[in-house]
């Protein structure tokens, strides 16, 4: 049975992509920072017959995160899948900058992933698939940004974008929208912004 797990599996994209995987037979790791008020995330649970366990993790934190890996030691986790993310305060221009604010969400869409990806890269390497996934934007790219705004959360996708490109072993990058299935992976569709798969 092919297993993932799934960080911010307690409400949106990760909350569906933990229901779309679970109804296909997948054991699913489904992990959120206060699993006591993800209230439809446990109903999911309690009715998964044990083939989905909710984990307390927080992606801006080292030691829940190590924890959380720790728990699943021994497991074979065949598609990581960093989800979790924040868009931030709007309204943010220069002159007008919450700075604590860009730090909160550099840490959760850009630092977190990594964070993520570091504890559970052997998980990873001991599964089938192998395969590490990281939410991204079409708003995190230089190119097509012709509109401007949203600096906090476009600044931190570009630079998750960079990381993911960057890596050396197998990353995969995708960004939501209502294209084709990327690489049929996926029970929502997907768009792949980039690619770098690698064996572990």
């Amino acid at each position: 049975m092919p297993s993932t797990l799934i960080t911010g599996a307690n409400r949106g994209l990760g909350l569906e992509f933990a229901r779309k995987y679970l109804g296909d037979g997948w054991q699913v790791y489904a992990t959120c920072r206060n699993p006591a008020t993800a209230s439809e995330l446990r109903r999911l649970a309690e009715n998964s017959d044990d083939k989905l366990r909710i984990l307390a993790m927080d992606v801006t934190d080292p030691a829940s995160i190590q924890a959380a890996a720790t728990e699943l030691d021994g497991e074979a986790i065949d598609l990581l899948l960093n989800n979790a993310g924040i868009i931030g305060p709007q309204g943010q221009a220069i002159g007008n900058i919450d700075y604590k604010a860009w730090v909160q969400v550099f840490a959760i869409n850009t630092m977190g992933p990594m964070r993520v990806s570091e504890a559970f890269v052997e998980h990873v390497a001991r599964s089938n698939r192998k395969l590490i996934v990281t939410l991204t934007s079409g708003m995190g790219s230089i190119t097509d940004n012709t509109s401007g705004g949203s600096i906090l959360y476009r600044s931190s996708k570009a630079a998750v974008n960079m990381i993911t490109q960057s890596g050396d072993r197998g990353l995969l990058l995708v960004s939501p929208s209502k294209t084709e299935v990327a690489h049929g992976l996926f029970p929502v569709s997907f768009n792949t912004v980039s690619i770098h798969v690698t064996s572990f």
